[in-house]
């Protein structure tokens, strides 16, 4: 105890405990306190930039607490959406929009102009890859424009997006003074706009957890930024973790992904290493976890997909190259993840071959297209690169989603299917069904039934209200 450093004025003004008086402390210029006193008062308006996976959830969270919110999103089809009162995320259900169509503390436009009216700003934009898996902050430095071009005394821009250390300081904060400066106006970060990093932390289809419930981390550039942006979540979060900088809240999200990435990487190794000696990988993830300290459960799976995991890692792996440094375990759990499309392909071709059949030629009916259970959100599964290779094989391809009736417009993936019926007669004229994605709503009892060949990646067979006497098909995990 006696090596831990003592807490600093500003640490402690940003603590969960700190009072009123000592965040009005780290607050000195007079835009700031109005600002505060309209977060207080809740007629602080609130425009949030990006309305997808993060955006929209913020947006109900925020007018949930008593805001006027202004919804902006380049894409039109969203607004016009959200003006109907109808859902473009399934996951979130209809009454959600319908909610904020419906209110009159809501307003959505395409239009960046609007974004003048708001006191905060909040940029829910993606953050992907380039081509050569180098950051792409196009939509993150493109937003910051669009705001900067509206920027006035008393705002704070806070981004959300996933990124790495520096983005908010070194990126957002000179588009913005640039743009000030441009504009002809006197105005400085820390004393008349503000400036914060909160990162998000969506889970999209996790039953009972509203974005309010996400404990929230929230970093300044500045200690006045950071008690504003602090003071702004409490408001609208049920738990609040200040940060010293925005630097460290960048660095604990990164952080938070590659903690996944890594561990996922490793049951994805061994599910291939444990295959071989012919142990089930599912049944040892079971009989290590009832240890009660000191193991948390990962599983496998046929690679990664959504936003974040198979990307987010990549950011820092670029930014510690910029400071002369390798990140290995970043580069080699993407290296396994990335690989495990490949090896789902090879065990189906093994597993025909096994039945003296070839892949050219073989129809293989892909269950789920979503790259996780219950959503419609296809965002970097690996399903559409595991489609991919068979086609490439010369495998006749069909999918099940029920979440996803069409195969979406996808950059790499141009391909035109429907949802096939899973019906007895559909599965048992496919040659292999392979399960990628495990959605509650499907009838696993109907494929194990009547299914010829099943080659299952997440251990769908093997759940426990499958009658192990009515399992018709040949059983292969992957």
């Amino acid at each position: 105890m006696g090596n831990m450093k003592p807490m600093s004025t500003i640490e402690h003004a940003m603590t969960e405990h700190a009072t009123d008086k000592d965040l009005e402390s780290l607050i000195h210029s007079e835009p700031g306190r109005v600002l505060l006193e309209k977060i207080r008062s809740r007629t602080a308006r609130v425009g949030v930039v990006g309305l997808g996976y993060v955006g929209l959830p913020l947006v109900q969270a925020v007018h949930d607490a008593g805001y006027r919110v202004i919804g902006f999103d380049v894409d039109q089809s969203k607004i016009d959406h959200l003006r109907k009162g109808e859902s473009y995320l399934k996951h979130l259900g209809d009454a959600l929009v319908r909610g904020l169509a419906e209110s009159d503390r809501f307003e959505a436009s395409h239009d960046g102009a609007v974004l003048a009216e708001a006191d905060i700003v909040i940029l829910c934009v993606p953050t992907p890859l380039g081509d050569h898996r180098e950051p792409d902050l196009k939509y993150v430095t493109g937003s910051t424009e669009i705001v900067g071009k509206v920027l006035r005394q008393g705002q704070m821009v806070i981004l959300e997006s996933t990124t790495y250390p520096g983005t908010t300081r070194d990126e957002v904060l000179p588009i913005l003074n640039r743009a000030a400066e441009e504009r002809g106006l006197a105005i400085k970060s820390g004393e008349h706009f503000f400036v914060a990093y909160s990162p998000e932390r969506e889970d999209p289809g996790r039953v009972g957890m509203a974005t309010s419930m996400i404990p929230k981390i929230v970093g300044g550039i500045d200690p006045a930024s950071g008690a504003l942006a602090t003071e702004f979540y409490r408001t609208c979060i049920d738990q609040i973790h200040p940060v010293a900088s925005a630097e460290i809240g960048e660095a604990a999200k990164i952080l938070e992904n590659v903690y996944r990435s890594v561990n996922i990487a490793l049951v994805n190794e061994l599910k291939i290493v444990f295959d071989r000696m012919d142990i089930d990988i599912w049944e040892v993830i079971e009989a290590a976890k009832t240890k009660p300290f000191g193991f948390q459960a990962f599983y496998p799976g046929p690679g990664l997909g959504g936003h974040c995991i198979p990307i987010d890692p990549f950011y820092l792996s670029w930014k510690a190259k910029e400071v002369g440094l390798e990140t290995k375990f970043i580069e080699l759990a993407g290296e396994i993840n990335q690989n495990m499309p490949a090896h789902v392909v090879r065990r189906v071709m093994e597993s025909l071959n096994d039945e003296c059949k070839a892949l050219r030629g073989a129809t293989i009916l892909v269950v789920g297209l979503a790259y996780k259970p219950d959503v419609d959100d296809v965002r970097e599964s690996p399903a559409a690169e595991i489609i991919k290779l068979l086609w490439e094989k010369g495998a006749v391809v069909k999918y099940h989603d029920p979440h996803i009736p069409s195969f979406p417009s996808m950059r790499r993936y141009p391909y035109k299917l429907e949802s096939t019926e899973l019906s007895p007669d559909e599965l048992a004229s496919a040659d292999c069904v392979l399960v990628v994605t495990d959605h509650s709503i499907i009838d696993w009892s109907i494929i194990a039934r009547h299914a010829n060949l099943v080659v299952d990646t997440r251990n769908a067979m093997g759940r426990a209200d499958i009658d192990p006497d009515h399992i018709g098909a040949r059983i292969i995990k992957a």
